[in-house]
């Protein structure tokens, strides 16, 4: 490869030198015969960013992405989540944050360069990958497979997504140059390749057939071989502290000719709630860039340019030998912050681009203003189980045993299983849940007083006393959908039934939450006050209000004392805390969530344990701590 090197950097720099070709011969193609991309007729090598639009609130948009062009990205790499837009089946959703065709739109005004990766199955640590959990209502579905329920479902969709992505192809005078199809499907158990010859039957149909089209997988033989398929390009993902020519070495395996591309090169990595925060060197990233584009491969730099924030319910989960939920901040310890602010690793990154084309001209915009609005406190509004009439208006549903989140068409969230003590138990006895049956945390209260939590893959069991005719509750939690791996039909809820001494409790009533529905409303804000217990633990709702002093810029807020649970602001969704577990200790406030000149609402709902005195912080930067534990 380095023999070559002179020869293609000739092209390249041809390529710089290029005039743009008019509308009409615009094309963007893999030239076998110099090993590189063709852009109307030039030599090409493209340097890329991953952002993900849905985890950047929709005023940020353009702050980021001009700030990934004034690093020196030529484009910029989109992932398309589909449960994002279709919520339901045949219900979708392109409007306010989910308007990707807004944001493709803003990616051409600023002069980058798109890789569409729409999936529908796109990885993302999101939840379930991008898949939407009601294809989980038939529970047979076998995913990301010729299964005819799947593919019928995915064609509906991939019919209302493609014709708004073909008219943003370059080749029709839009900034979109290549699109993947599936995501890394090699690592998948199935191995399907009918159904990656179906996918690049469809991409072909509604796309046409000159649109660059391809796939991503790690360097492994075996993944190679089941997540490529003739007639989409392969590229392969590797990072920092891979042997380079090794790593291209295997693409050069199943792509003997053709440009050199790395598509995920990762930056950072991920965090997982009760693990240490992640990082990696900015000199070992700049490092590697480095070495990968003195091969004259193109490379986009994933897993993250910019992160973002994992809101409401988004984060997904992976499965290593146990669960892993991944947390709120998905700041992946990239070049551009959760917060949007270029870092040391940002500047690295743009040395590195200088040295193989020149740079935009101008500034790079700074970091955006923070504030530390400082202490608010909070009071208590009422416990969970007290307001279900609220939170569940249409009533529980009976059933002689636990039904799962799919079967209630319930996709996020909680769920209330309601039952009562079937026998005086005078002396303590053993609750219990089978094995992998808790999806994922489940908070148990006997009279409406909390007696502890069961979790998935850790505690499955608690002693309780009581009558006969005692209220049990569980408040289930779903923590986010498994989106990476073998096991993506990850069924949330209780999937078998909770036993006494061995002996199978019945006659439940199940209460879906509609928590969301209720605080976008306003609730409880503009509800009547209601007496509460004053106990502090076990679910409950807490508010408060403060304001700002005349400005509304991005903050975040810390949760002293408390344990876990979620936090909305004006009804916005911000996500979750677990302050016990860590790594994570703040959540991320986008200023645009903000009023200015009236109070902004704070709701929180605490699930475990609220301190005495209730209150949050607010800082102008974010805090991590080191891992607290599987134990707390």
């Amino acid at each position: 490869a380095r023999m070559a090197l002179p020869a293609l950097a000739l092209l390249l720099a041809a390529g710089l030198r290029h005039t743009q070709a008019s509308p009409s011969a615009r094309s963007f193609q893999v030239d076998y015969g110099h090993n590189c991309f063709l852009k109307d007729g030039a030599p090409f090598r493209y340097i890329s960013g991953s952002i993900h639009y849905a985890r950047v609130p929709r005023p940020a948009w353009r702050d980021r992405l001009l700030k990934m062009y004034m690093s020196g990205l030529s484009a910029v790499q989109v992932y398309v989540p589909w449960n994002y837009h279709e919520t339901l089946p045949g219900v979708y959703d392109f409007t306010g944050n989910r308007d990707v065709e807004a944001f493709l739109d803003l990616t051409a005004e600023l002069g980058l360069l798109v890789i569409l990766r729409p999936g529908p199955y796109i990885c993302a640590e999101w939840e379930m990958g991008g898949l939407p959990a009601w294809l989980l209502w038939k529970p047979d579905i076998i995913l990301r497979t010729s299964d005819p329920a799947y593919l019928a479902a995915v064609d509906s969709w991939l019919h209302i997504l493609l014709p708004k992505i073909k008219p943003r192809l370059y080749q029709h005078g839009g900034n979109i140059i290549s699109v993947q199809v599936e995501n890394e499907y090699g690592s998948y158990y199935a191995c399907d390749r009918g159904y990656l010859r179906h996918l690049l039957g469809s991409f072909r149909a509604l796309l046409g057939s000159e649109v660059l089209l391809f796939t991503t997988d790690s360097t492994r033989v075996e993944e190679l071989r089941c997540g490529t398929l003739p007639g989409l390009y392969a590229t392969v993902d590797f990072g920092p502290g891979s042997n380079v020519t090794e790593a291209f070495g295997a693409q050069r395996r199943v792509e003997p000719k053709g440009p050199l591309v790395n598509s995920e090169y990762y930056t950072g990595w991920l965090d997982y709630w009760g693990e240490a925060h992640a990082s990696t060197s900015a000199a070992r990233v700049a490092q590697g860039l480095e070495d990968i584009l003195w091969l004259g491969a193109s490379v986009n730099m994933q897993y993250m340019f910019h992160g973002g924030t994992n809101f409401a319910y988004w984060s997904g989960a992976d499965y290593k030998d146990q669960y892993k939920p991944v947390t709120t901040s998905y700041d992946y310890d990239a070049p551009l912050s959760e917060a949007g602010d270029p870092t040391e690793k940002l500047f690295a990154i743009r040395t590195v681009i200088s040295k193989f084309q020149p740079l935009p001209v101008g500034p790079m915009p700074p970091a955006t203003p923070k504030y530390a609005y400082g202490w608010v406190a909070l009071r208590k509004y009422a416990d969970l189980l007290d307001v279900l009439d609220v939170l569940c208006p249409s009533g529980p549903i009976q059933s002689q045993f636990p039904l799962t989140f799919e079967a209630l068409k319930q996709a996020h969230g909680f769920v209330v299983y309601h039952t009562q003590l079937p026998r005086d138990v005078l002396d303590p006895a053993t609750l219990a849940a089978p094995p992998h049956s808790i999806c994922d945390r489940g908070y148990v209260m006997l009279q409406k007083e909390y007696q502890g939590t069961l979790e998935r893959d850790g505690q499955t069991t608690l002693n309780v006393t009581g009558r006969a005719g005692d209220t049990l509750d569980m408040l289930l939690e779903n923590m986010g959908r498994i989106s990476f791996g073998a096991n993506t039909s990850d069924f949330k809820g209780l999937l078998g039934n909770l036993s006494l001494n061995s002996r199978p409790l019945s006659n439940w009533l199940i209460y879906p939450l509609a928590i969301d529905t209720a605080v976008q409303q306003g609730w409880p804000h503009t509800a009547l006050p209601k007496s509460s217990s004053g106990g502090r633990v076990g679910p409950a709702f807490y508010t408060g209000t403060f304001e700002t002093p005349g400005i509304a810029w991005d903050t975040f807020v810390k949760f002293p004392g408390w344990s876990k649970g979620l936090l909305w602001i004006n009804g916005f969704n911000l996500g979750r805390y677990w302050t016990r577990r860590g790594p994570q200790q703040t959540l991320f406030v986008p200023g645009s969530v903000l009023h200015v000149g009236h109070p902004n609402n704070i709701t929180v709902l605490e699930l475990e344990g609220a301190p005495p005195t209730p209150l949050l912080l607010f800082l102008d930067r974010p805090l991590y701590n080191r891992t607290l534990g599987r134990s707390t």
